[in-house]
């Protein structure tokens, strides 16, 4: 019988699995990014876990890093599947509370401050401030999500909408982070641009028609108001990432290691040229993920810089591997214009199908970054820097708040 060597069973298995290309993890080969984009492709993610299981069948084995647990108990643990009626996670404003509202406003706009001061104290709410208050419990120690209804937004000038979306956001959490240091920007708009700037002037699918993979931002609330909905598509999409840890511990408790470890994320040109960070940590009994996928592999006008460490393959494995368990376990939810959206970023992702705008429907949403400095969780000390510089930076009255779409400074590519 003639005898067959581990090198052959090797390039056999390759072939088997459509994997004839260099295993990238042979030791002594050049690091270089793996073939992984920011649209991530099902059939590459699951041939590189292939692979890699196929070299090393112990993974599933790996014990999970000192400190995590086997599984996470709690409300924040759910399926898209769990829920029924979005009367469970939608408060429609009555119409009392919209009076209520207006009224804010007019005080507001009698007190001629700067936008950065509308808080709890100069927009009065005192029949739906308890409300919110309890939107905000909800957030940090219920499902993590919920939808206020019913802004109308056009009663008002974009000017007063986003002063009743502060006013109203106050009371869900007291801080507004910062999503653009060089203009002290507080608010952001997500709108599709690229009619305006030629492509690699966009470093961020917030500004096309692209479909979003499933991410964070930076901070522990993020908050979306509906200006407008899209023609067609443009679902919003969310999914307990402590459902996908679940999943992962029980599975492949290598890759919570994996994701638990130092990553490189791009500066894009910065300085310095990249950070690391891990994207997954455990503080004080809860879990917090933080990242944005185009950090990792880049996206359009800001690709991957080189000369900037590499992702590993099991990096490339994991970071698929979120993405595709957010979507298995995915809510869709029906944003409405006037819809006003509340999710946790600290442990639930957010996605965002493709879209196709027309003349009369141009989807438009505004944005802003919330903490919540009395419910607010422990978060690891390696954001610590992070959050100082978004929470704590900017004194209120100098916050700018946009009033027209614009690319913020961190999404910009290339000058052209």
């Amino acid at each position: 019988m003639a005898t067959v060597t581990v090198s052959q069973l090797t390039d056999t298995l390759k072939q088997h699995l459509n994997l004839s290309a260099p295993d990238p993890e042979i030791k002594g080969a050049k690091p270089q990014q793996p073939d992984i984009a920011y649209q991530p492709d099902r059939a590459k993610w699951e041939a590189r876990t292939a692979r890699r299981l196929a070299a090393n069948p112990s993974l599933p084995s790996t014990p999970l890093p000192a400190g995590f647990p086997k599984k996470l108990e709690s409300p924040l643990v759910w399926e898209g599947s769990d829920w029924k009626d979005e009367k469970d996670w939608v408060h429609a404003l009555t119409p009392s509370e919209l009076d209520e509202i207006a009224g804010a406003l007019k005080h507001f706009r009698g007190l001629d401050k700067p936008l950065g001061l509308v808080s709890q104290a100069t927009f009065p709410l005192p029949t739906l401030g308890p409300v919110l208050a309890g939107i905000a419990r909800e957030l940090h120690a219920g499902r993590g999500f919920a939808v206020l209804r019913g802004i109308p937004v056009d009663a008002y000038s974009r000017e007063e909408v986003v002063i009743v979306y502060a006013g109203v956001s106050s009371y869900v959490g007291n801080l507004r982070g910062v999503q653009d240091a060089r203009a002290g920007g507080v608010l952001a708009h997500i709108k599709d641009l690229s009619a305006l700037y030629d492509a690699r002037a966009i470093g961020s699918p917030a500004y096309t028609t692209d479909k979003q993979v499933f991410h964070t931002d930076v901070g522990d609330i993020i908050s979306l108001l509906a200006l407008q909905t899209a023609a067609e598509g443009g679902v919003s999409k969310i999914s307990s990432s402590w459902r996908v840890y679940n999943h992962i511990a029980a599975h492949r408790p290598d890759l919570i290691a994996t994701l638990s470890q130092p990553w490189p994320f791009d500066g894009f040109g910065g300085d310095p040229p990249y950070t690391a960070r891990p994207l997954l940590g455990y503080a004080d009994g809860k879990l917090v993920i933080q990242y944005a996928r185009r950090a990792l592999t880049g996206f359009q006008g800001l690709p991957r810089s080189a000369g900037i460490p590499p992702l590993s393959e099991a990096q490339a494995e994991a970071l698929d591997t979120l993405h595709f368990l957010a979507e298995r376990y995915a809510l869709s939810l029906d944003f409405q214009r006037g819809d006003i959206q509340y999710v946790n970023n600290l442990s639930v992702f957010h996605a965002r199908d493709g879209f196709r705008d027309d003349e009369a429907h141009t989807r438009h949403l505004v944005r802003l970054w919330l903490r919540n400095e009395e419910l607010a969780w422990q978060i690891p000390a390696y954001l610590d820097a992070s959050w100082q510089r978004q929470y704590y930076a900017l004194d209120p009255e100098k916050q700018v708040f946009a009033l027209e779409p614009e690319i913020r400074s961190a999404s910009q590519g290339v000058k052209y």
